[in-house]
């Protein structure tokens, strides 16, 4: 009763300690961990002894009733041992070693007395003269052995430590990043807002009121749609595109005989999952330079295509005109490019790139590459591109 009391107490030690000192494992577990491993070093050290007894032509009958006794008193003192190493883990590395130095020789002390006074008193009838060489040669070898373990717990404990730093890094690096994600996501509304705003304030000065309000209901629905839309959600492409044909019904209010729209996506490609409202700043940009650069149609294509584990959309805006205005040369990216460019390197950085620029003087694209992936088949069962009407002129 005493013993188990005794480890019950030494238990609630252990968790005190480690509940203060180390937040990402329970002083619990950490507590199961060590009692394993302090049993487990003690009971190989009993077996190599045996081993070495038999070696030499020493019965080892007669002693283990003994040893048991050292070995056991030898796992409560490296319990104890441990639990002051825990304790002082704050320090530096040498401060630690010379502890562990002084709790080794005083371990060993401890035990060798044991182990003296059960062979002198207890069991005399071992054939093993048990004089100060071998009390001082038991002496050293525990201390060897105490601070072998010594010196492993350190390890142990630094080992915990970096373990549990590089996991809280781990999370540190998520967080930011879906902060940023986040950031890059909601910066994608107020741009599409004012822009489509400007289109609804058009309408308006040239009395097409009606237009005006049916682009109000469509902006309604898709801002209702994207507000409630998680930001780090991943959509099957034919949602995605079902999104896009809810934006350009709202341009093609306004240019409704200028614009037309083209979908080229294969069947396999209908389910890639692709990041939600990827395809949106894209389409707006089309939608929005195109116009700007000509007076006459415009022809939008948004294709699909793979290309070994990738995935390729590309979005296309033709100008169909006789005379196409001349193209403002612009240092990098536009706000809505750099968007895309910056979300799609964030989410995939080994596999993520945008590639945009002019194919002729009327023709531009831009290219999205991202890793292929599919969902789950049970997630798919109502996915189809037909979810995404095609907008025509």
């Amino acid at each position: 009763m005493r013993m188990v009391a005794g480890m019950m107490a030494l238990g609630n030690l252990y968790r005190k300690t480690f509940d203060l000192d180390h937040s990402d494992t329970s002083a619990a577990e950490f507590l199961n961990r060590v009692v394993k491993l302090v049993v487990g070093f003690w009971t190989a050290e009993f077996f190599m002894t045996t081993t070495l007894w038999l070696l030499v032509g020493v019965n080892p009958a007669e002693y283990v009733p003994v040893k048991l006794s050292a070995s056991l008193a030898s796992v409560l003192l490296t319990l104890v041992m441990s639990h002051i190493l825990a304790m002082i883990r704050a320090l530096n590395i040498a401060a630690q070693v010379f502890v562990s130095a002084v709790l080794s020789v005083l371990a060993s002390l401890i035990v060798t007395a044991i182990d003296y006074r059960l062979y002198t008193y207890i069991n005399p009838s071992i054939g093993i003269e048990y004089d100060l060489q071998n009390f001082c040669y038991m002496l050293f070898f525990g201390i060897s052995l105490f601070f072998g373990w010594s010196c492993f717990f350190i390890a142990y404990l630094y080992n915990l430590d970096a373990r549990a730093q590089e996991r809280r890094l781990a999370i540190s690096r998520e967080e930011a990043l879906t902060a940023k994600m986040q950031a890059l996501y909601y910066q994608i509304n107020p741009h599409f807002l004012f822009n489509t705003l400007n289109s609804i304030v058009g309408l308006i000065e040239e009395g097409a009121s009606s237009q005006a309000s049916r682009v109000v209901m469509s902006l309604s629905s898709f801002l209702r749609k994207t507000l409630e839309m998680d930001p780090l959600r991943d959509l099957a492409l034919s949602e995605e595109l079902a999104l896009q044909s809810e934006y350009l019904a709202i341009e093609k209010e306004r240019f409704s005989d200028r614009i037309s729209v083209t979908l080229d996506i294969p069947q396999e490609l209908r389910t890639a999952l692709v990041p939600s409202l990827i395809l949106q700043p894209l389409v707006e940009n089309a939608v929005k330079h195109g116009l700007g650069r000509s007076s006459g149609d415009l022809k939008i294509t948004i294709s699909a295509s793979q290309a070994e584990n990738r995935l390729q959309l590309s979005v296309d805006n033709v100008s169909d005109a006789s005379e196409v205005l001349p193209m403002v040369k612009r240092s990098g990216l536009g706000v809505g490019l750099a968007n895309v460019e910056e979300r799609v390197k964030a989410r995939f950085p080994e596999g993520g790139s945008l590639i945009a620029g002019p194919v002729s003087p009327d023709h531009f694209r831009v290219t999205l590459t991202m890793p292929l992936r599919t969902p789950a088949a049970d997630r798919l069962a109502d996915a189809a591109i037909d979810t995404a009407p095609v907008v025509t002129a």
